[in-house]
């Protein structure tokens, strides 16, 4: 047998590889492939909520007007005065929750000036010596507690701080007059209805949601290329987001720089959406700064997410290593796929799913890049 020359086999495989990338191209252009990365996303990209953060969501008390640091002293001593109104409330007495009110109202107060103090103690200049140096070491180890051990009222600690804060309500005096007064009255109202509110939410079990998070996919020019707008894959999600809404009747997360252009969007539409996390520059920090605000707003374990199907495996995971589960409701993408035929559309949408297999992998191998600890 006569052996080919070197020149024809290069050829030869000039060809076939050749012949490959055109065949790949063409799958690039047709629907199929985008459908298969979305299924390898899907199938390999992990979203079991990490335990040890979800206890920063396990108070599953969310509200849209609680606004406390959860662990901190005020959050404490609102615990504290809610578990006396539920007393109150059983015994039916009025005038002692307008007392409980007023005193509660007190502790704030001092509260407060006592954080104050410290503050301005701590701004003041002081001389650095080496026993000092060794002391704030100690603090620094001991400030890495747990969140589960910040949020957890039967620590030691936590313990000691809300009998502190039940005894002062119970017996701190105040002024006969005040108590009867107006002020005092629809305080009292509006705690009692945000306490039947909790406990409604807290009734609730873990894997049901407590809230919609929407996820920006950017802004654009208007036409009048003046005003600022949401573009067509934020907008997409702002739809699916109003007809989710209608169905669930749910508090509304907007995630991204974009969320104060996506609040006016649902507002012009008759939807209001009142929890913003407007700092966030990608999708590391929608997630991680929407957890932060969750976790201050009392507590959400589960949500709906929404975003479009490439973008939702890698965005599932970070949440959950966030500690919050989410079930996934998909906004379609700007434009639709064809049914088999190739097209520029169907190559965008492939594009999308390229950009996302790398970032998840990314992610998954080296962690994310460019994502701040705190907003």
């Amino acid at each position: 047998m006569k052996k080919q020359h070197w020149m024809i086999k290069t050829v030869r495989r000039i060809a076939i590889l050749f012949v490959l990338f055109a065949c790949l191209m063409v799958f690039w252009y047709t629907p199929f492939y985008s459908n298969l990365m979305v299924k390898l996303l899907n199938t390999f990209v992990p979203v079991e909520v990490n335990q040890i953060a979800a206890q920063s969501q396990q108070n599953a008390a969310l509200s849209e007007s609680e606004n406390l640091e959860p662990g901190s002293n005020l959050w404490i001593a609102r615990q504290a005065y809610l578990k006396l109104m539920e007393t109150e409330i059983r015994d039916k007495d009025a005038q002692n929750l307008m007392l409980l009110q007023l005193r509660y109202k007190v502790l704030q107060e001092e509260i407060i000036k006592k954080q104050k103090e410290n503050k301005d103690e701590k701004d003041k200049p002081t001389i650095p010596l080496i026993v000092e140096h060794s002391a704030s070491a100690t603090i620094d180890d001991s400030s890495s507690t747990t969140v589960k051990a910040l949020l957890d009222l039967n620590n030691e600690s936590n313990k000691a701080l809300m009998d502190q804060y039940i005894k002062f309500l119970k017996t701190h005096h105040v002024q006969e007059e005040t108590v009867h007064s107006e002020l005092a009255s629809s305080a009292v109202q509006a705690d009692i209805e945000s306490l039947q509110n909790q406990d409604t939410v807290k009734s609730k079990v873990t894997n049901q949601p407590y809230a919609i998070v929407v996820l920006g996919g950017g802004l654009t020019l208007d036409k009048n290329q003046k005003d600022i707008v949401v573009n067509a894959y934020t907008r997409v999600r702002l739809e699916k987001t109003i007809e989710v809404e209608k169905k669930t009747k749910l508090p509304i997360v907007l995630s991204g720089v974009e969320s104060p252009y996506m609040q006016a969007w649902l507002k012009e539409r008759g939807v209001d959406a009142n929890l913003l996390e407007n700092r966030s520059m990608n999708t590391c920090e929608n997630t991680r700064f929407s957890s932060l605000l969750l976790q201050k707003k009392g507590g959400a374990p589960t949500v709906l997410l929404i975003t479009d199907r490439y973008h939702m495996p890698r965005t599932r995971r970070l949440f959950a290593l966030n500690g919050i589960e989410t079930i996934p409701i998909e906004a379609p993408m700007p434009t639709p796929l064809t049914e088999w035929q190739p097209s520029k559309q169907n190559y965008n949408h492939s594009r999308r799913a390229n950009y996302e297999t790398l970032a998840a992998i990314r992610d998954v191998l080296f962690g994310s890049s460019g994502c701040r600890e705190v907003p």
